[in-house]
C-alpha cells in the first residue's frame, strides 16, 4: 500500500500535508472564498442582463 505497507494511520509520525501548521492553508481557502464570491457577483450580473432584456 502507498505510502506505507500497512493499512493503518499506527505508522504515521508526521504531517501527510507538508504545508501543515503553516499560513497556507489559510491562504488557500481565503483564495477560494474569493474565486466563489467572484462567481456569485458575476452569475448575478449576467442573471439580472438577460432579466432586464426580458422586461423589454
Amino acid at each position: 500500500m502507498f505510502p506505507y505497507d500497512t493499512a493503518n494511520w499506527s505508522v504515521v509520525d508526521g504531517n501527510m500535508f507538508m504545508l501543515a501548521d503553516t499560513v497556507w492553508p489559510g491562504v488557500f481557502t481565503a483564495i477560494a472564498a474569493a474565486i466563489c464570491v467572484w462567481v456569485l457577483v458575476a452569475g448575478n450580473r449576467s442573471e439580472q442582463a438577460q432579466y432586464e432584456k426580458t422586461k423589454k
